[in-house]
């Protein structure tokens, strides 16, 4: 792999959420330019060899840094050297961002709502677009829906409070959606899909999803995003083909 299409960074901080999940900002050249959503490119010198995987910026595209949220994982040929980065760390960043979970996807006319769906690590690219003053201009109704497993898992629930803040500028009509899939005690407490499927998720937010008005998009493990693409289609939605439709998805796993 060439060198030459990477720089080189420097973490700024790290964060550790619990002993498998963890953030890190990093240094941002201002050559780097991305479209809330996207992903970037990062990589580490193991044993001589760059090793270089995916990751959703969790940052504003008007950040002076980058943010990226990581989960460990065993024995995994990145995650076990990235989980030990600490302040000062060198990191490899590819120049470009890649990637089509933006809201460019979706063509005109605009629909009224916007539905985030997200297990795990999976809300990165949705924290980076609540951070857009755009999203919240062209959209009535934004939901965010962030399914973990544990309470301690729930990274970001303060950040998100930052956020609307920062970026809502009196915007009405954004309800976060927490689910805790283990926690017998927690409100929501089931599968993304089987929420979906019993009318509880709907239920919660106060709304319909609906084929006229609403752009889904969908982030987290492979098996969230199918079972969640069948639960919505079952609604009626549709996959967003060449601008139209309903559902988008990531695919960078």
């Amino acid at each position: 792999m060439s060198l030459e299409k990477f720089t080189i960074e420097t973490v700024l901080s790290v964060t550790r959420w619990s002993d498998h999940l963890f953030s890190f900002t990093m240094t941002r050249p201002a050559s780097f330019k991305f479209t809330a959503g996207q992903f970037a490119r990062i990589g580490l010198s193991v044993d001589g060899e760059l090793v270089v995987r995916a990751y959703s910026v969790v940052s504003s595209p008007y950040d002076d840094t980058l943010e990226f949220f990581s989960i460990v994982v065993p024995n995994g040929a990145f995650t076990s050297h990235l989980k030990d980065l600490t302040v000062g760390t060198e990191i490899y960043l590819e120049k470009v961002a890649y990637g089509f979970l933006t809201l460019a996807r979706y063509q005109s006319p605009q629909p009224q709502d916007l539905w985030l769906l997200a297990t795990g690590t999976g809300v990165a690219p949705f924290l980076s677009m609540l951070q857009d003053f755009a999203v919240w201009k062209d959209y009535q109704h934004i939901f965010l829906a962030y399914s973990v497993r544990t309470p301690e898992e729930l990274a970001y629930a303060d950040k998100i409070q930052q956020i609307l803040e920062v970026f809502s500028e009196g915007h009405q009509g954004f309800k976060f959606i927490p689910i805790i899939t283990r926690d017998p005690e927690a409100v929501l407490n089931q599968r993304l899909p089987t929420l979906i499927e019993t009318g509880r998720f709907e239920e919660f937010a106060g709304h319909c999803l609906s084929v006229e008005t609403s752009h889904v998009m969908l982030c987290g493990n492979p098996q969230m995003v199918e079972d969640t693409k069948s639960a919505l289609k079952a609604k009626g939605l549709l996959m967003n083909r060449r601008g139209e439709g309903n559902i988008a998805v990531e695919n960078y796993w």
